[in-house]
């Protein structure tokens, strides 16, 4: 698979983008480049790779699930600037 000036245009119309027609060359140069690469990886022999596999010995820490005393209501809503029917009262972001 190769990219075209053609696949370049469409990428920049999508990214609503304009390019010369000499950085849509570069680009073609580019993308093909990537792609070369990545043709290089997959002849890769990775039978053999669990796909969760990291280089590092990684593990999660996870602490017990217990149950623990939690604020209620009114304590978590003490310290609220502004505060509604039992809820936190925050401005209008989103028109």
């Amino acid at each position: 698979m190769s990219v075209t000036i053609q696949d370049v245009e469409n990428i920049a119309r999508l990214a609503k983008l304009a390019f010369t027609e000499e950085e849509k060359k570069r680009f073609v140069d580019q993308f093909n480049q990537i792609l070369a690469y990545v043709e290089k990886l997959n002849e890769l022999d990775t039978d053999d790779v669990v796909p969760t596999y990291h280089v590092l010995d990684l593990k999660n820490v996870m602490r017990e699930d217990v149950v623990e005393p939690w604020l209620t209501q009114e304590e978590a809503l003490a310290n609220a600037p502004k505060q509604k029917n039992g809820y936190f009262s925050v401005p209008k972001v989103i028109g």
